[in-house]
């Protein structure tokens, strides 16, 4: 149970919503109605044949039975089903700048609810650690997503372990068909790379992977106590020494690299964000390069 008020979750939410608001209509409306395409064309209806149309098209029953040439048109599907699979396990609560890698996880899953609701698209929610702690079926609507944000700043991170393997089994069990899915965590976890690569290939996934610049490079302030969140285990480290910043700095990289190469070896598209950076510009640039390769 959050110990947060009401009064205090809903001021968050209206807080996110006018920041997501203002960056879905200033960044990216358009381009996420580019890059995240419908399921294909849907029939829209039959008219008289014009100059210059196909003849493929003909309704060759229709033109039968009227006895003139009719076409069949076509539009597009426009309507997505979007996904948000949240880490609320406890390393998420780490955070070294204005925020924890938490809350820039839920307001970037807020900014791109928004742009989802823009373009009148279903949203689903899945909050994870080690296990599913909450589904919320994919819906429509502003009532929808709110409701969905409050959860998201109401949740209390979750001592123990994360699993990115159990999240997404539960995922294919209850979503079978087709979906845009934000995988929304710090990736503070084993390697889940099959169970990544089998939800590629269902759905269209994106992996947004969220860090702390204290967790890449030691600041020179001698002795320091770390206490990994999920397992209890209390480390302590003499950060004088410049070997020992220099091998956290090495082995922090080692890391980003195993998991930027899984990422990328089961095609998965990785947007890597900072708590400490703005993350619109972030989210432009993927959607540009999304747009460019023409996903």
């Amino acid at each position: 149970m959050s110990t947060q008020t009401v009064a205090d979750i809903l001021r968050k939410v209206q807080q996110i919503q006018i920041v997501a608001n203002r960056s879905v209509n200033d960044l990216l409306a358009g381009q996420y109605r580019s890059v995240f395409r419908g399921r294909g064309m849907e029939f829209d209806e039959v008219r008289e044949y014009q100059a210059g149309d196909e003849i493929r098209a003909i309704d060759w029953n229709v033109t039968a039975r009227a006895g003139s040439p009719y076409v069949k048109r076509f539009s597009e599907e426009r309507e997505l089903t979007v996904l948000f699979l949240l880490d609320v396990s406890a390393s998420g609560a780490f955070g070294t700048g204005r925020q924890t890698k938490l809350e820039v996880m839920v307001e970037m899953a807020a900014l791109l609810m928004f742009s989802a609701l823009k373009n009148n698209d279903k949203v689903g929610l899945l909050l994870f650690a080690e296990e599913v702690q909450a589904y919320f079926p994919p819906r429509k609507g502003k009532s929808n997503v709110l409701r969905l944000i409050r959860e998201m700043i109401s949740v209390e991170p979750v001592v123990g372990d994360t699993s990115l393997a159990n999240a997404l089994q539960f995922l294919s069990r209850v979503h079978k068909r087709r979906s845009v899915v934000f995988l929304i965590s710090d990736f503070q976890t084993v390697d889940s790379r099959q169970s990544l690569a089998v939800s590629n290939r269902r759905h269209d996934l994106v992996a947004i992977t969220v860090s702390d610049p204290r967790e890449r490079a030691l600041p020179d302030v001698g002795f320091l106590s770390f206490r990994d969140a999920e397992t209890g285990e209390v480390v302590e480290v003499d950060t004088r020494h410049p070997r020992v910043r220099d091998l956290f700095a090495k082995s922090a990289s080692r890391r980003q690299e195993t998991l930027s190469d899984g990422l990328r070896r089961v095609g998965v598209d990785e947007l890597s964000i900072s708590t400490t950076e703005p993350y619109a510009a972030s989210l432009r640039r993927f959607f540009a390069s999304r747009e460019q390769r023409g996903r």
